[in-house]
C-alpha cells in the first residue's frame, strides 16, 4: 500500500488538456503530463483495501496496488518490472484503456478512485526515457517456428512471448506498416505513431521478423503457412463493419469509419492519399456512439467540418460524472463492475452534437448521386413482456432530415473477414460469426490458434494483449510440452521490459 492516510491526505488528479482551440490545429498528443512528484502522491492514495478489486477490472491482471506502492517510495524502475510483468505495452493502454481497474477500485465506491491509469503511463514513459526497455532475445532458441497472422495488440504480444519463449516468429501484416488498429485505426491525437515504432524495434532486435504488405490467403496462402511453421497463430482483428442498409447506402458520402480514419493517419504518417475522404467544409453525422465514433469526431473536427452531429440509438445513459460513486452507479451495473454512465470523451468536448435514440431511416442523394442529407426518426425503448427483451418502437410524428454531406458508419464490428484464412483452412466459426476456438485459443484445425478480437469479438486494447499472451502460453504448450511464459490464470508473472 501506499501511505497509510494518502486517500483522505490527497486529492484525484490526472492529466491536463491542450485547450480545444490549439489542439485542433494539429494530430498530435495533447495531455499535459503531471510531474513526477505529484505521481508520488497519486501512488500514496492506494489505500489498504484488503482485497484489491482493480484486479478484478484489469484483464491483464495488472498488480496494481504493487506499483502504485512503488511509485509512492520512488522505486520507479522496479516499478516498471512490475507493470511490463502483465502487460507487454503499457504505454498503449496508459493511453487508449478506458480503465475498467479504476471503476473497480475500493476507494472509488464513495470517493475519486485511485489514478492508475495515469500512474501506469507515466511508469511506462519513465522507462523508456531512463533506458529501462531494451531488447530482450531468448538465450536459446527452441528450432520451432511460429506464423503470427495481424500486427494489432493481439498479435504483437503474442510474437513477444513466442519469440522470448525461444521460438521464431514470423509477423505477417497485410499493411505497410505493423501495428493493425494501433497504427491505422486509433488516431494519432489518442496514440502517437511513433510509440508503435518504437516497441516494433525492440521485438526486431529481439529477433522477430515482420513482413508487411502480405496478405495472407492472396499473396501467401494459409495451407503453406502451415507447411512452413509449427504453429500459426490467427490475430486478425474482427474488422467487418456493421452496415447500415438502407435506401440511399450507395450514395457518395456513406462510408465505414474504418475507411476514413485509416486515410487521416497515412496522412499524418507523410503518405499521398489520393482521394482522401474529407469533412472539411462538410455536415458530417457520425452513426454509432462508441470509441470508434468518437474518434470520428475528433478527426471531423481537425479537418474542420462545417458541423457535426452523433446519432446513437440507445438511451441517453445516467450522467454522473466519470467516477460514479457506488450509491450513484445504475442499478444493473453495481461496484465493481464497469458502469453504463454517460461518458464525454476528450473528441466530444471539442465539438460535437451528440442525439440519442435516434434511428437513421434514409440517406437523401442529389441529382449527381452524392449524399446531401439524412433522414431520421426517433424512437422510444420498451420491455417486452413477453420475451424480457428490450425493444424500441418509432415515435410517431418524429421524423427529421438532417443535412449531411458525409456520413460515418460507426456502428460496431460484426466480426472477422471470412474469405482468406478463415475459408481456405476451413476453420469452424461461433455463433456469433467469430472464430471458434476454446479456452487453449485452439481452432478447429491441428497446429492453428486464434486469439484477440477474430476470436472473442470486438473488445479492448486491454483484452486483445490478454489474449495474445495467453494465447502464446497455450502455443508454447503444445508445441513443447512445457511453458513457463506466465499465465493470468495460472497467477504466474514473469519479469520482463
Amino acid at each position: 500500500m501506499g501511505e497509510a492516510r494518502g486517500f483522505m491526505k490527497y486529492e484525484r488528479q490526472i492529466s491536463g488538456k491542450e485547450p480545444v482551440a490549439d489542439r485542433l490545429k494539429h494530430y498530435n498528443e495533447f495531455l499535459t503530463i503531471l510531474p513526477q512528484e505529484e505521481m508520488t502522491k497519486q501512488g500514496a492514495r492506494c489505500m489498504d483495501c484488503g482485497v484489491p478489486f482493480c484486479h478484478t477490472g484489469c484483464p491483464l491482471g495488472n498488480i496494481i496496488p504493487d506499483f502504485n506502492d512503488l511509485v509512492y517510495r520512488g522505486q520507479w524502475h522496479e516499478a516498471s518490472q512490475r507493470l511490463h510483468a502483465t502487460n507487454n505495452f503499457p504505454e498503449f493502454t496508459g493511453r487508449v484503456c478506458p480503465a475498467p481497474c479504476e471503476s473497480a477500485c475500493v476507494l472509488g465506491i464513495n470517493a475519486d478512485p485511485v489514478a492508475i491509469k495515469q500512474i501506469e503511463m507515466t511508469i511506462a514513459d519513465r522507462a523508456f526515457e531512463e533506458g529501462w526497455v531494451v531488447a530482450q532475445p531468448p538465450t536459446e532458441r527452441t528450432g520451432k517456428r511460429v506464423a503470427v497472422v495481424g500486427s494489432g495488440p493481439a498479435g504483437l504480444a503474442a510474437a513477444q512471448q513466442l519469440n522470448r519463449a525461444g521460438h521464431l516468429v514470423t509477423v505477417f501484416e497485410r499493411s505497410d506498416r505493423p501495428g493493425g488498429l494501433l497504427m491505422y485505426g486509433i488516431p494519432d491525437f489518442k496514440l502517437e505513431k511513433a510509440r508503435v515504432w518504437r516497441r516494433v524495434r525492440q521485438m526486431e532486435e529481439e529477433g522477430i521478423e515482420f513482413r508487411c504488405g502480405v496478405n495472407v490467403g492472396k499473396d501467401v496462402s494459409a495451407e503453406q503457412l502451415t507447411k512452413d511453421y509449427d504453429a500459426v497463430l490467427l490475430t486478425g482483428g474482427s474488422t467487418l463493419g456493421r452496415d447500415l442498409p438502407i435506401p440511399g447506402r450507395e450514395l457518395e458520402g456513406v462510408h465505414y469509419a474504418m475507411e476514413f480514419l485509416p486515410q487521416q493517419n497515412k496522412r499524418n504518417a507523410g503518405d499521398e492519399v489520393p482521394g482522401q475522404l474529407s469533412a472539411t467544409g462538410k455536415d458530417v453525422v457520425v452513426i454509432g456512439g462508441g470509441d470508434t465514433g468518437s474518434d470520428c469526431d475528433g478527426t471531423s473536427n481537425r479537418q474542420g467540418a462545417k458541423s457535426l452531429v452523433q446519432f446513437e440509438l440507445l438511451p441517453k445513459p445516467p450522467d454522473v460524472g466519470n467516477y460514479p460513486r457506488r450509491d450513484e452507479r445504475p442499478a444493473s451495473t453495481p461496484w465493481p463492475q464497469w458502469p453504463v454512465i454517460l461518458r464525454t470523451s476528450t473528441s466530444h468536448e471539442e465539438g460535437c452534437r451528440r442525439e440519442w435514440c435516434i434511428l437513421t431511416k434514409e440517406f437523401l442523394g442529389d441529382e449527381k448521386g452524392k449524399l446531401k442529407a439524412l433522414k431520421t426518426v426517433r424512437i422510444e425503448w420498451y420491455t417486452d413482456p413477453g420475451s424480457g427483451q428490450f425493444k424500441f418502437k418509432e415515435v410517431p410524428g418524429s421524423e427529421e432530415e438532417w443535412p449531411c454531406q458525409l456520413a460515418l458508419l460507426a456502428m460496431g464490428f460484426v466480426g472477422p473477414e471470412k474469405q482468406g484464412p478463415i475459408a481456405e483452412l476451413g476453420l469452424e466459426l461461433d455463433p456469433r460469426g467469430n472464430l471458434k476456438a476454446g479456452a487453449d485459443y485452439k481452432t478447429s484445425r491441428e497446429g492453428v490458434f486464434a486469439a484477440g478480437d477474430m476470436r472473442r469479438g470486438q473488445s479492448l486494447v486491454v483484452w486483445a494483449i490478454h489474449e495474445g499472451r495467453e494465447a502464446a502460453r497455450s502455443i508454447d504448450l503444445w508445441l513443447m510440452g512445457q511453458t513457463h511464459l506466465p499465465s493470468l490464470s495460472a497467477g504466474e508473472f514473469a519479469v520482463h521490459a
